[in-house]
């Protein structure tokens, strides 16, 4: 990476109904931007998808002339679906994850008994990103960090200055990620975080969410200096055993996640709907019994 990191421009988009942050982090000069873990509307109790979100997305890059190089999603969210597909319809530009996303693969598509997912190969997105390797936008030189913990293939961008870090981290008042999902741990995740506060103090982290505790209104900048010192759960002199027993703790009390049925199936195919049954419609399936 560049010795002094460059400011890429971003500008966040939040969801209100899930919490979400995504952002378009630009090079103005080169007119050059990727959009991180965009959302698409979802209705639960109707089954209805919406592009409203996606649409502002969109409006605010063509508004700049912007060039969409890549759409990077931190990890498969269980807690929104995926808009990757719609836009890349609409505006081109890769959709890219880590690498491990076959673990999730695998894992969903025996539980939903997918078909298309029987080779967890990580299709259909465009690339996966392996730990350590360059994702360039315009002229920002930017380095992909594997940071498994809340999932297996989870990563962090960090482009420039900015770190785009998805569920690993939330703000300082709200703490970490839970590890009770497929192939999550505590353990990596407290190694995970640490990569990401080793990166230099000043470093811009960007959190995917928000759960504005005490009702504040919703934040999701911070540092790398201020989660040193503030983070509730990893602050600075707090043990690597003290943090998996507080987090594997915590994760026992936690309900799952409202959209995880739902989001999981669109987002471990990159945003893709699944295709329409005889009668034109689309179907998500619902397992009972069983997780």
């Amino acid at each position: 990476m560049q010795s002094e990191a460059v400011q890429p421009e971003v500008t966040p988009f939040f969801h209100q109904p899930t919490k979400t942050i995504s952002y378009v982090v630009a090079d103005r000069q080169a007119a050059r931007c990727a959009i991180i873990d965009p959302v698409l509307d979802f209705d639960p109790k109707s089954g209805r998808t919406g592009t409203e979100t996606a649409d502002l997305v969109l409006a605010f890059i063509a508004a700049r002339a912007y060039r969409l190089d890549w759409i990077l999603e931190t990890h498969a969210h269980a807690d929104h679906l995926s808009a990757g597909a719609y836009i890349k319809h609409r505006q081109g530009g890769q959709i890219a994850i880590g690498a491990e996303i076959g673990l999730t693969q695998r894992h969903f598509g025996h539980l939903f008994n997918l078909t298309d997912m029987a080779e967890a190969n990580g299709a259909p997105f465009d690339h996966l990103f392996h730990d350590g390797d360059a994702v360039m936008l315009g002229g920002i030189d930017g380095v992909v960090l594997h940071t498994p913990g809340h999932t297996p293939a989870c990563v962090t961008y960090v482009i420039g200055d900015a770190a785009f870090v998805g569920d690993t981290l939330f703000m300082p008042d709200y703490g970490t990620a839970r590890c009770d999902f497929p192939g999550g741990d505590a353990r990596q995740l407290y190694h995970s975080i640490h990569r990401i506060l080793d990166l230099p103090p000043a470093t811009r982290l960007f959190m995917c969410h928000d759960y504005q505790p005490g009702g504040r209104e919703p934040a999701w900048e911070t540092t790398v200096a201020a989660q040193r010192a503030g983070n509730i759960h990893i602050h600075e002199g707090v043990g690597e055993e003290d943090f998996v027993a507080m987090r594997e703790a915590r994760d026992r009390t936690l309900a799952v996640p409202d959209l995880l049925l739902p989001a999981i199936q669109v987002n471990i195919r990159a945003g893709l709907l699944p295709a329409p049954e005889v009668n034109g419609r689309r179907y998500l399936k619902l397992p009972l019994d069983s997780l």
